[in-house]
């Protein structure tokens, strides 16, 4: 069984991103094989060095950097999400994956869960 959780809302304004995130390490914690997908605003969560001291909320960064440390296998950032966001790898946390088609990725995982 393996499990794609995909995240579409951005990293900050509510908690249905974080709570997905906690999804993902918590079935990683019990050998469940699990990747991550991040589209339309979702790919916001992968830009680094992000500034969160105005909002007053901590940074998601760390813990997308932690995602390999507690067995998630890949994070995905659709590219065309990514296009529309001005992003590019070079901006993004290290080991994130493009993902050219998102309709195929999720047909090639068991599971799919989406946040919000």
């Amino acid at each position: 069984m393996n499990t794609l959780i995909v995240i579409d809302q951005p990293p900050y304004g509510n908690w249905a991103g974080r709570e997905a995130l906690d999804m993902a390490f918590s079935l990683s914690a019990f050998d469940q094989s699990v990747s991550m997908l991040f589209m339309g605003a979702g790919v916001n969560w992968l830009r680094k060095n992000q500034e969160t001291g105005e909002i007053a909320q901590k940074s998601v960064e760390k813990n997308l950097c932690a995602a390999p440390i507690f067995g998630v296998e890949t994070l995905y950032a659709d590219a065309a999400a990514c296009a529309q966001y001005g992003l590019t790898l070079e901006d993004m946390v290290a080991g994130v994956a493009l993902a050219q088609s998102s309709a195929e990725l999720l047909q090639q995982h068991t599971h799919t869960a989406f946040a919000g």
